[in-house]
């Protein structure tokens, strides 16, 4: 397996559904992108067969050690290995940037705030996610404020 090739494959892949996020997040194209979930379901799909194929195995020929910090350090060391992993951040990172979207929209938030949620996910995931939760509950309670002091 070329990992060097399938690394840029993939990492070069998943800006296009992040640049669909951050620039056109009202196009039906992006939408569809966020309804079918399908650069997560395709990520994942690679992710399982990597998993199968190359995971469970050490570099040594013995199962990976999970339950270890010197076990995963050991089984990450490996090409194929730091692949899946880096699948398995762009997967979930790309999942949290789409919700993060389609939370937005559904609480009103404007696009200029979700940016740089968006940004962070792509780049530092639980960052950006942590940043969009602060921005969503500080957007949530402002509009209810502005509701509860209209009536």
């Amino acid at each position: 397996m070329n990992t060097e090739l399938l690394f840029n494959i993939f990492n070069t892949g998943i800006l296009l559904p992040w640049v669909l996020l951050l620039f056109l997040p009202k196009w039906k194209g992006t939408q569809k992108m966020i309804d079918w979930h399908l650069p997560v379901l395709i990520l994942g799909v690679a992710y399982l067969l990597l998993l199968l194929t190359d995971f469970f195995i050490s570099s040594s020929g013995s199962p990976v050690d999970f339950f270890s910090l010197s076990g995963i350090k050991a089984a990450f060391a490996r090409d194929e290995v730091m692949l899946i992993g880096w699948i398995h951040y762009l997967a979930f990172d790309l999942f949290v940037g789409m919700w993060e979207s389609v939370d937005a929209r559904k609480n009103g938030m404007s696009h200029f705030l979700l940016v740089p949620c968006l940004i962070l996910t792509l780049m530092y995931g639980p960052v950006g996610f942590v940043l969009y939760w602060v921005l969503r509950q500080w957007h949530v309670s402002k509009t209810k404020n502005e509701i509860g002091v209209s009536k």
